[in-house]
């Protein structure tokens, strides 16, 4: 049965001593201790799954593919890094007796170490009024799959340009209909995601954001205008990062584009399209078997798509296709961006 772990548990084996505070205290939170009995198997040769173990208690045989065997016993000085961290693993990892270990994700954990050793000041360096609630915005932010892609002096950059601004409940912060200038992380308080339609002026809610949620990145990627408004549900704080720094530092690195022949093969072999067009444009024409999912809807039909797919995002142009797939990356989904849009293939 897994049970939780605190810090001085995961303080006791490196790197993970290393790790401040604030880090520290969010791996613990995702990270469960378990047990194997006598026999299982911990990993074995070949595997690649991106999790760092470490052995708590009992012994391990370690297994190669020439059949060489070594023991690795809890406690002694080398069982106090990661269990044969190499990927993929070149040995096979088998309970000699009941065993106890733990695992992190290893993307996440080498963000953290990253972010430890290239970040040159402390949070209270940050251009905000009050510390309450830094750690976790900015921990929820490092943790996100999408700042994995970005490079560790973009991520310093990022925190060192962003602002505070403060909010009373009530205020808007965006606008739908406005022009887009910042991208925003909530860092204290709730917000409504609202839009109006020709029908219903007062907005549809399409979502509610809490702490280390991002927003407005759809007007500045797609140079469009806002479409949705953004209003605080209760007095809070955000940390805006301007449309330049923001495409430069952040949307850049986490695009991967693809030409149409490439987006083509990608489907042959298990991707899928994604159109965020509106239904109307969609229904003029679209490639075989694809989902539409307009723009303004991706953060309210997350849940529709699968999570263990390639999706290649489309629009007319490719503006709402990155936007959208900015959005997905930030989410964890593994995404293309079809490079000039559908235009470019006479389907648009």
């Amino acid at each position: 049965m897994p049970t939780n772990v605190d810090t001085a548990y995961l303080r006791r084996f490196t790197p993970l001593r290393s790790l401040k505070r604030e880090n520290i205290s969010a791996l613990a939170k995702k990270t469960e201790a378990r047990v194997l009995s006598s026999g299982e198997t911990l990993f074995k040769e070949g595997d690649s799954e991106k999790r760092t173990y470490y052995l708590v208690s009992g012994i391990l045989e370690l297994k190669d593919q020439d059949g060489n065997i070594k023991s690795l016993t809890a406690g002694n000085e080398e069982a106090m890094g990661p269990v044969s961290p190499m990927l993929p693993r070149r040995c096979t990892a088998t309970a000699i007796n009941e065993v106890e270990y733990f695992s992190v994700d290893t993307d996440l954990l080498d963000v953290m170490l990253t972010w430890d050793q290239t970040g040159t000041y402390e949070v209270s360096d940050l251009q905000t009024e009050s510390n309450d609630g830094a750690d976790d915005w900015m921990t929820t932010l490092l943790q996100t799959k999408a700042f994995h892609r970005i490079p560790p002096a973009n991520i310093q950059a990022i925190f060192i340009r962003m602002q505070q601004v403060n909010f009373n409940a009530g205020d808007v912060v965006i606008k739908q209909g406005d022009d887009g200038d910042y991208f925003y992380v909530l860092t204290k308080g709730r917000c409504n995601v609202t839009r109006e339609t020709p029908l219903n002026k007062e907005g549809i809610k399409l979502a509610e954001l809490d702490v280390g949620d991002t927003f407005g990145e759809e007007a500045l990627i797609s140079e469009c205008t806002r479409n949705a408004t953004i209003t605080m549900i209760t007095d809070g704080s955000v940390m805006r990062l301007g449309k330049d720094d923001f495409n430069t530092l952040m949307n850049e690195p986490m695009l991967d584009w693809v030409d149409y022949q490439e987006a083509k093969d990608l489907v042959a072999n298990g991707a899928r399209w994604l159109d965020v067009r509106l239904p109307s444009e969609f229904e003029m024409s679209h490639e075989p078997d694809a989902t539409n999912i307009p723009l303004y809807f991706i953060r309210l039909k997350l849940n529709a798509l699968d999570t263990n797919v390639t999706h290649v995002v489309c629009c007319d142009t490719g503006r709402r296709s990155s936007a959208g797939a900015f959005i997905l990356n930030e989410r964890g989904f593994t995404t293309k961006v079809l490079k000039g849009g559908l235009n470019m293939t006479g389907l648009g």
